[in-house]
């Protein structure tokens, strides 16, 4: 099973492919998470990108699909994985296509969490984030056991600078300007699936578990 989950900020990918990965043990892959351990590692590909984020540059999309290519060539991903939030363009999508092809494999699925932007803008502004780990808590059905102190790592719990509602706009406009697109890539070659992410967890999960199931 190798899997996208796509779709914008707030949508709830992270937390459902985290639930996926754990079920089937494979791993749930984001470039947030690639990113520090290529530069906790000093990788040549982490410190090209290190290089770059300390110009204030973006870093490129090579850059980016190396570090995708190098972390699905391990092995823990042979069986299967999930990308949480990559690719971002429809440039990444065929990068990735390029990669996977290379190895003999394809995707199996895309699948496109919907959610009305109200209810976005809503559940971001209400999003806390662990400063260490960057562990997702919710001020109104997940909360941390300890006020303000992750479970995880026992990191300081903050609402982050682009969860406050006079931002939250601005990322999803970027989001609908750099990242819809990808969706219809997918769709033009069969792959994508939907999903509606505005119900509870459980609704999300039953409805998501059916899509992975179908051959």
């Amino acid at each position: 099973m190798r899997l996208v989950f796509l779709g914008p900020p707030g949508a709830g990918k992270g937390t459902q492919a985290q639930r996926v990965c754990a079920a089937r043990a494979i791993p749930q892959i984001s470039t947030g998470d690639l990113f520090r351990a290529a530069l906790a590692a000093g990788t040549k590909l982490g410190l090209e990108a290190k290089g770059y984020m300390a110009r204030g540059e973006l870093v490129p999309d090579a850059v980016v699909c190396g570090m995708v290519g190098e972390r699905l060539a391990q092995p823990d991903a042979a069986s299967g994985f999930i990308l949480d939030g990559f690719p971002r363009t429809v440039a990444q999508a065929e990068a990735l296509d390029a990669v996977l092809s290379k190895s003999g494999t394809r995707l199996t699925a895309c699948v496109d969490f919907v959610v009305e932007r109200s209810e976005l803008v809503r559940r971001l502004s209400r999003r806390l984030t662990c400063r260490k780990c960057s562990a997702v808590y919710n001020m109104d059905v997940a909360l941390p056991k300890v006020q303000g102190v992750c479970d995880r790592c026992g990191g300081e719990v903050y609402v982050r600078d682009d969860d406050r509602p006079e931002t939250v706009e601005l990322r999803l406009k970027e989001y609908d300007a750099k990242t819809a697109a990808v969706s219809g890539y997918y769709a033009g070659r069969g792959l994508l699936r939907q999903v509606n992410a505005a119900r509870s967890l459980t609704d999300v999960a039953s409805e998501l578990d059916l899509i992975i199931a179908r051959p």
